[in-house]
């Protein structure tokens, strides 16, 4: 037994053999988003009489898929106003869950080597010192002081102009954040049915009445979907058309090393990001593949690349081994922003757009999520994010991410 066994959590499965024949809410997908929007919707509403619907296990999409980086240092005040409330939200999760989630704070570096790269982050810097997330410009010298490892010189190629420090990122545990929701929201009565994929909506005229499972048709007054990758078919069954393309993102991790690196480094020009997780394992990855695909393989060509460019700036990593690389697919809106909430068809909402930073939302978006169905009021966090802004063409264009670029 280890610090790494999860020894206090309790998941109590529903007796039943089935699902009931109707819900309040049914919500399509485990992951974390649905996990926390089932939580939500418990814990402030008191709206037990909800489903949870996944075709394999609880975590197995995207959230067991990525590498843990919570961060609210955005590119336009939408963004950072949501992505700050979700952070805040993860610093409080063990507290009001009971779970070690492995919360940690690793502050940021977003490092620039070209000029007009340090003067991209000295904006983006200010822009979110502007909204209250703490976030500076910071010269070479202070970027070493912070990470010694680092080479100023970039190999002789790509020396460190400076970077956008964000003080406040943290990481935590994937798989024990989906936990803590799945056993906040059991203990409450949720149901949370495993291997139970949805293969079509109910729909009586223009408005969603349910979903139909393998097994059978459950009727909901509400359902959300909260799928990763099949989100246009789920959609597409309602007669939703979205903006999304999905592509596939890479990661990999290495063996241990002692816990001497303090935070995450991400570079804007070599697009890669590294950061060390509670075992000493560096975690490293880059942006999503450039080509719309469904593929879960790991290439040898991307680990590679990414390997090449960490080396360049933190050359202790030559003497890493990789021992493990995992891939997930992502769902990238057409202005990189997540679409949250009504669809415009009646009892149907959605939760996708998420691309590289769905991990980060998934406090912010549950909550949100369930305010909006119980209120029937869109809140206003995530009313800029909803699909109708693409009618009004009204973007919220915030690629600022080393996976979204």
């Amino acid at each position: 037994m280890n610090e790494f066994v999860e020894t206090l959590l309790d998941l109590p499965w529903q007796a039943d053999h089935a699902p009931k024949a109707a819900y309040d809410v049914v919500i399509i997908g485990g992951g974390g988003h649905g996990l926390a929007t089932a939580y939500y919707l418990a814990t402030r509403h008191g709206i037990t009489n909800v489903a949870v619907l996944d075709a394999s296990y609880i975590g197995a999409g995207n959230t067991g898929r990525n590498t843990t980086i919570i961060r609210a240092n955005y590119g336009i005040p939408e963004s950072v106003a949501f992505y700050r409330h979700s952070l805040h939200m993860y610093a409080d999760l063990e507290a009001e869950t009971g779970c070690w989630i492995m919360h940690a704070n690793r502050p940021q570096l977003w490092m620039a080597h070209s000029v007009s790269t340090a003067r991209t982050e000295q904006a983006r810097a200010l822009m979110n010192e502007a909204c209250g997330v703490p976030s500076r410009f910071i010269g070479p010298d202070e970027c070493a002081e912070i990470v010694p490892q680092l080479d100023l010189t970039g190999g002789g190629r790509y020396p460190i102009h400076g970077a956008s420090f964000h003080p406040e990122a943290a990481t935590a545990r994937h798989d024990r954040v989906a936990w803590a929701y799945a056993q906040g929201a059991l203990r409450r009565g949720v149901h949370i049915w495993q291997h139970t994929p949805v293969v079509d909506l109910l729909r009586s005229g223009d408005r969603v009445t349910g979903v139909q499972t393998a097994a059978g048709p459950i009727r909901a007054g509400t359902v959300l979907s909260a799928v990763g990758g099949n989100v246009t078919t789920v959609a597409g069954w309602a007669g939703v058309r979205l903006p999304i393309r999905t592509h596939a993102l890479q990661a990999f991790v290495t063996n241990a090393y002692a816990q001497e690196f303090p935070g995450v480094v991400s570079s804007n020009d070599l697009v890669f990001y590294v950061s060390q997780g509670p075992r000493g394992q560096f975690l490293m990855g880059a942006e999503f593949d450039r080509y719309a695909s469904y593929q879960q393989a790991t290439s040898y060509t991307y680990v590679q690349s990414v390997a090449r460019k960490a080396i360049t700036v933190l050359p202790f990593l030559a003497k890493a081994r990789i021992l493990r690389g995992w891939t997930g697919i992502c769902d990238v809106s057409t202005d990189f922003s997540p679409i949250l909430g009504d669809t415009g068809v009646d009892g149907f909402l959605l939760s996708t757009g998420w691309g590289t930073w769905g991990f980060k939302a998934i406090p912010a978006a549950g909550e949100q999520l369930a305010l909006r169905i119980a209120t029937g009021a869109t809140p206003a966090l995530i009313a800029p994010f909803g699909l109708d802004r693409f009618a009004k063409e009204a973007a919220m264009a915030d690629p600022s991410s080393a996976g979204t670029r």
